[in-house]
């Protein structure tokens, strides 16, 4: 393949990837502009989602985070109010949402092993620490043929802003059904059949002064 052409498919990829995890960690249109309905939301004569006011603070009737997300604290609250003033279109349920879908592409993205895709979505000390998993993986002849069942919890447990940064660690319960093959494909770990209890406490983190809109896993650890 001409060397031009693998140039402009890698770059829109990286370009693909980038719009994905912005898309989906809670950045929205400015109020005056129409919402695009989220490509993971029902269409036709499904009910609609309703739209949530934009967290900043100073608008009339606008609602604190504690009133939009069940058990924010008020050191939460306070963090999520910081943000909001730093950044005037983040939005605290956008974000939760588009948090159960980064939780959900950055683990299928590492059982696959896609290294590309980790990249885009992590910063690079956890990027580190994924790829050497990858790797330690591919070497001993195994892949992963997990699957995430469903998410059954996604909580805000912290939220700060120390300019230029915000970041927001959310809390995940999930169930996954995870096996392990070796190099012939046959089973040595697991089971498809029965999903274990994940617990997760993941770190999303933003520079709200740089010109990229991503937000990026910072920090993974157990619930």
């Amino acid at each position: 393949m001409d060397k031009t052409v693998e140039i402009v498919i890698l770059a829109m990829v990286a370009a693909f990837l980038g719009l994905r995890l912005y898309s989906v960690l809670g950045r929205r249109a400015e109020h005056e502009e129409r919402p695009v309905q989220p490509r993971f939301e029902p269409k036709g004569d499904a009910a609609p989602r309703p739209v949530t006011p934009e967290l900043t603070g100073g608008q009339p009737g606008a609602m604190p985070p504690r009133a939009l997300v069940p058990g924010v604290t008020p050191a939460i609250e306070r963090g999520l109010k910081e943000i909001s003033a730093a950044d005037r279109r983040f939005d605290t349920l956008a974000f939760v949402d588009g948090a159960k879908s980064a939780y959900r592409m950055v683990l299928e993205a590492f059982w696959k092993g896609d290294r590309e895709a980790l990249a885009h979505l992590c910063d690079a000390d956890v990027l580190t620490g994924f790829t050497a998993a990858v790797d330690a993986r591919e070497a001993a002849g195994e892949k992963l043929d997990n699957r995430l069942v469903r998410i059954e919890e996604a909580t805000i447990v912290a939220a700060s802003y120390q300019a230029p940064m915000a970041r927001v660690t959310v809390r995940f319960l999930a169930d996954i059904a995870a096996v392990t093959r070796n190099a012939e494909g046959q089973m040595i770990a697991g089971s498809l059949d029965d999903a274990v209890e994940a617990r997760d406490m993941w770190t999303f983190s933003r520079n709200v002064g740089a010109a990229s809109p991503d937000w990026l896993l910072e920090e993974t650890d157990e619930a």
